[in-house]
């Protein structure tokens, strides 16, 4: 069960476990509950995982440039992976480059 805190309108304004003075409680599949959390809970893991991950094979891939390393320093089960999401990546920007590379003002 849920105690929970109402504002002016009725919407739920905080969520506790413990009784709190003015509180109503709720059960924990009550749907009122399962929006607030929906609402409150910020940035997705899956959306911040995938931005760090390319953050992640970004640095590798400068890292590999600068020669501080080498790709055959990875484990095999890496280097394969880094060389699937290289060859996403770029038959995304091919498929995205419509326009070729060609720069000349005209």
């Amino acid at each position: 069960m849920f105690h929970v805190l109402r504002d002016g309108k009725g919407a739920i304004q905080s969520v506790s476990r413990e009784m709190q003075p003015g509180s109503e409680m709720l059960n924990e599949s009550d749907p009122e509950i399962h929006d607030f959390f929906k609402l409150n809970e910020g940035p997705s893991f899956d959306a911040a995982d995938a931005d760090f991950v390319r953050v992640l094979e970004d640095l590798i891939d400068a890292l590999i440039l600068k020669n501080v390393i080498h790709q055959t320093d990875l484990p095999a089960p890496a280097q394969k992976k880094l060389m699937a999401r290289k060859g996403l990546r770029t038959r995304i920007h091919g498929a995205l480059n419509l326009l070729g590379t060609d720069d000349r003002i005209l």
